[in-house]
């Protein structure tokens, strides 16, 4: 009998591990956003939060990392800017502004569309086999089709106020940093995760010539930082104001995204991810988005609306029509057995507990797989 309870308890142990991850980043959601409302700049909130996450990242990068830490050379450090540009600076900058022109919970439901572009601009460079006579890359293919309608449904079509038992009577909360435009919100977010998904790409390329995870982490953190900063000071120039915070709600947003979600989230992913793989990180994602809807509702006031809903539930059919792709992908003879695992979006420590496979295939051609999920 303990043996058996041993071993339930160790089967249970990723589920209950990416289940806590998902309301790290629910929790996320909802204080960033909360940040925002108070009349935080969200270009200083991207220079803190990467500025705390090097605080926490650096020290195990320089202790597990001094033994494997390659040289640094010329093209890879043109890389780490161009990752500590794509991701930190550009995707978050812009994250950041598009959830503040919607709500936690659209910004939550819009981020599901990752996994769909990170795989098309893969398929465009060449970084991914599509074979249209497979039934599971045509899942693909149609699953990014169904995620990116689902996202147009979400942005252009409201519908009818959905009142939860704890919302009757509740008025719409407003945004007191700018005025509430889903379309201009959706379109920063999803450039966002275009930036994002080459962020990843090139994350998994640079793997290959620089393979010190945890080093490489810390390196586009700093340069997330120094980018974002001079992006933040252009932004908020003449308003030295944008940059003070106290112990409140703004300093709670910065350490907890830096900390939670740029620390110990990427530590348990990459846990998981050397028992269960990254597709069954990534298909826990849409978890998160229905845990900010509850607690948006709850703590924000969001109001719920009937499109947005249906919207959220095609993005997710979508992102399981690609996972469902890319998992038969990773089976045995489906011909892709040898493809290098790329690490999930969500994440830029993931990695850190899992290598890049350097082997060539046949005809020198290399294929990443793309599991994505979303910060």
């Amino acid at each position: 009998m303990e043996c058996l309870s041993s071993k339930l308890c160790n089967q249970a142990k990723p589920f209950l591990a990416v289940i806590f991850m998902q309301f790290g980043y629910a929790g996320m959601s909802i204080i960033t956003k909360f940040a925002l409302d108070q009349g935080m700049s969200q270009h200083v909130l991207v220079v803190y939060r990467h500025a705390i996450a090097t605080a926490v990242i650096a020290p195990f990068a320089l202790i597990f990392d001094r033994k494997v830490r390659p040289k640094m050379t010329k093209g890879i450090f043109l890389k780490v800017v161009l990752l500590g540009l794509l991701e930190p600076t550009i995707d978050q900058n812009l994250y950041y502004t598009g959830m503040k022109y919607t709500s936690a919970t659209f910004a939550a439901a819009m981020v599901n569309v990752l996994p769909a572009f990170a795989f098309l601009m893969a398929w465009l460079l060449r970084l991914e086999s599509v074979n249209l006579k497979k039934v599971h890359s045509q899942a693909k293919i149609m699953g990014t089709i169904v995620t990116v309608g689902g996202a147009m449904l979400m942005t252009l079509i409201k519908g009818a106020r959905v009142n939860l038992p704890w919302t009757e009577g509740v008025q719409a909360a407003t945004t007191s940093a700018a005025a509430q435009d889903p379309v201009k919100g959706a379109a920063m977010i999803a450039i966002g995760c275009l930036s994002w998904a080459g962020f990843v790409i090139l994350q998994a390329i640079t793997l290959k010539s620089y393979p010190a995870e945890l080093s490489l982490t810390a390196l586009i953190c700093v340069m997330g930082t120094v980018e974002g900063s001079v992006l933040a000071i252009g932004m908020e120039w003449g308003n030295p104001s944008a940059w003070v915070i106290g112990f409140d709600t703004k300093f709670l947003a910065a350490a907890y995204s830096g900390v939670i979600c740029s620390g110990m989230a990427y530590y348990i992913q990459g846990v998981v991810m050397k028992t269960k793989g990254p597709v069954f990180v990534t298909a826990f994602s849409p978890l998160s988005m229905v845990i900010v809807t509850v607690l948006g509702s709850i703590f924000l006031s969001e109001v719920l609306y009937m499109g947005r809903i249906l919207g959220a539930i095609v993005i997710v059919t979508g992102l399981y029509m690609v996972l469902w792709g890319k998992s038969k992908d990773q089976e045995p003879g489906s011909g892709n057995d040898k493809v290098a695992d790329l690490p999930t979006a969500n994440t830029v420590a993931a990695t850190a507990a899992s290598s890049v496979d350097d082997e060539k295939i046949e005809d020198d051609e290399h294929f990443v797989s793309l599991e994505v999920s979303r910060t």
